[in-house]
């Protein structure tokens, strides 16, 4: 095996999730030119520096015209890769397409619940997904298609940081005089893909917990992690809670991951910013469960919280399912949803982390 190149394409947490297994393929293959093709920028800078990478490629399918993308596929082909793996949980079959244009000898991924004829073309070897385990287990399991064992019993997320990146950190830390009193990090975001963006807990019930904290624990200091996509959501509780927050000011995601690891605790939903927080060892992580939380995505750790969402009641793949479909039922239910976990019952577990 001289070539193989790694597709994560499907989002910017699911490229973490797929460093596990890139490990693996660098253990088995020493060798080997080792490569990996993303879709967001975000997920290219997850693999930087990443040793068990030779390259990295990085093209927007979404926004580059037909034009660029036929020549960059073009190009991709010329690499001839003797082997081509599309890392869970990438079930739209536009994925496998992509795939099938840049034509490595030897094809995989997963089979999804759209999985048909056309996916046997497309691809050379497919085996079931299993929503039971982590993606990181799914994707491990493409090493028996292969003849290969696992070489690491109990994978962990990969991301390697650099000195100056952590440095940052430190120099935040000290400029918003932040170092005395313990740090409370949060993403109130919930993606911008498909429908994915109603996951989001109600602006409210975050200042609601807000204030509530302040009272209890009036040294803890709230730091606001997010992009452009949460600006409004920030500014918002910034002018309702006036004093106390903090936002993370970091200009690409692998300084903002430095400053998640300098936090004492984490509060978020299924984001890549929880893979972040599980990635960099933040001592305590509280998730807010969502309809698209399942065992694939969850951190890839053992001591974390889950706080559940009554009104999903363990129906979370009725909801969604990686098969390229948004979550299912109107915007107003999914929101609705959301309202439905309580103030207190964050508040309960995210007192609980901080102690």
């Amino acid at each position: 095996m001289n070539r193989i190149l790694v597709i994560a394409l499907s989002g910017i947490g699911d490229t973490l999730i797929a460093t596990p297994f890139i490990r693996e393929l660098r253990h088995h293959f020493p060798e080997a030119e080792i490569e990996a093709l993303v879709l967001w920028p975000g997920a290219r800078q997850i693999l930087e520096g990443n040793p068990h990478l030779n390259s990295v490629h990085q093209h927007d399918f979404l926004r580059r015209s037909k034009r660029e993308t036929i020549l960059f596929i073009a190009q991709m082909r010329r690499r001839k890769y003797d082997l081509s793996v599309n890392v869970h949980t990438q079930g739209r079959r536009e994925y496998r397409f992509v795939a099938r244009a840049i034509s490595a000898r030897r094809r995989l991924s997963h089979a999804y619940e759209n999985h048909g004829p056309l996916d046997e073309w497309l691809m050379t070897d497919s085996l079931p997904q299993d929503y039971s385990v982590h993606s990181a287990v799914n994707n491990n399991r493409f090493l028996e298609l292969l003849g290969l064992e696992p070489h690491i019993a109990h994978p962990t997320y990969q991301l390697f940081l650099t000195r100056e990146e952590e440095s940052f950190a430190t120099d935040f830390i000290g400029a918003e005089k932040l170092g005395e009193g313990r740090l409370l990090g949060v993403h109130v975001g919930s993606g911008g893909t498909k429908n994915l963006a109603l996951r989001r807990w109600p602006v409210d019930h975050y200042r609601r917990l807000f204030v509530e904290i302040q009272k209890r624990l009036p040294e803890v200091r709230i730091v606001l992690f997010g992009g452009p996509e949460e600006q409004a959501v920030h500014q918002e509780l910034i002018q309702a809670i006036p004093s106390g927050l903090y936002l993370a000011k970091t200009p690409t995601l692998r300084k903002a991951a430095a400053l998640v690891q300098r936090c004492h605790a984490f509060l978020s939903v299924d984001t890549v910013f929880m893979h972040l927080a599980a990635a960099v060892a933040v001592p305590r992580q509280v998730v807010i469960e969502t309809p698209t939380v399942n065992p694939p995505i969850l951190p890839l750790r053992s001591d974390w919280k889950l706080v559940p969402n009554p009104a999903v009641g363990g129906r979370n793949l009725d909801y969604y399912r990686y098969d390229g479909r948004p979550i299912a039922g109107t915007a107003e239910e999914i929101k609705a949803l959301m309202r439905s976990v309580k103030v207190e019952a964050v508040l309960e577990e995210v007192m609980e982390a901080l102690r």
